[in-house]
């Protein structure tokens, strides 16, 4: 099977006109953009800029929130996740790169309800592909995409930011 990836600037546009009219309908002062550790913190310090907010997006490392944690162990790049003080009745916008079996997304809500009680968490996503294993479904999501079942799509960057497909091991 051959993958063509999408040019992510198109893309990009397309999540910044989105997301503009989700703040619009939540209200600007509600809405706070935080992004997963590493892809999705890139795209919401992007969609930060090109929207004008004046306030830097929260970031999340989910690497202690995994259900994998205890086969896995601990990745070697830890980051730390940096919130707002108070995340109480405002509305989230988790933004990540790729949704795939929904674990990632599972692992970040569990975190930020640690963080407090938000209003609401609305979930962003660059790509989404099939292969879902928990109930989870993209608020806004730039476009599908379709892999062999052996391939992986990763978001690199942060400068420029660009999409590369991988093979995993067998």
């Amino acid at each position: 099977m051959s993958t063509d990836l999408p040019d992510i600037e198109p893309l990009l546009e397309q999540l910044t006109t989105r997301v503009a009219a989700l703040i619009d309908a939540e209200g600007r002062e509600r809405c706070t953009l935080v992004g997963i550790h590493q892809g999705g913190a890139w795209l919401a310090r992007a969609l930060q800029q090109r929207l004008g907010l004046d306030t830097a997006p929260g970031t999340l490392d989910i690497a202690f929130y995994r259900d994998d944690l205890s086969r896995a162990g601990l990745p070697g790049d830890i980051q730390p996740s940096r919130m707002p003080l108070d995340i109480d009745d405002r509305v989230i916008i988790l933004v990540d790169d790729i949704l795939y079996t929904g674990r990632t997304i599972r692992a970040a809500l569990n975190e930020i309800f640690d963080y407090g009680r938000p209003a609401a968490v609305r979930l962003v996503v660059l790509l989404e592909r099939s292969g879902r294993q928990l109930p989870i479904a993209a608020d806004i999501a730039a476009a599908p995409i379709d892999l062999a079942p052996r391939q992986r799509v990763k978001l690199r960057g942060p400068d420029p930011l660009h999409l590369v497909i991988e093979e995993a091991s067998p």
